[in-house]
């Protein structure tokens, strides 16, 4: 049986890559608990694109 929890799977989208024009996505998963933290989540990530880590 599957395992019922809190946990969710999110899909996070670098928001500079996606105003920056340039071709591609930068995505990335990851996992939060929606009862510690029901608002949405913004991570500071490293793209390899822009080759920055200010892409939330």
């Amino acid at each position: 049986m599957a395992r019922k929890g809190n946990r969710v799977q999110v899909i996070l989208e670098c928001t500079e890559h996606k105003t920056s024009g340039q071709p591609g996505t930068s995505r990335y998963i990851t996992t939060k608990n929606k009862k510690n933290t029901p608002e949405r989540v913004e991570l500071k990530k490293y793209n390899p694109i822009l080759k920055k880590s200010n892409c939330s």
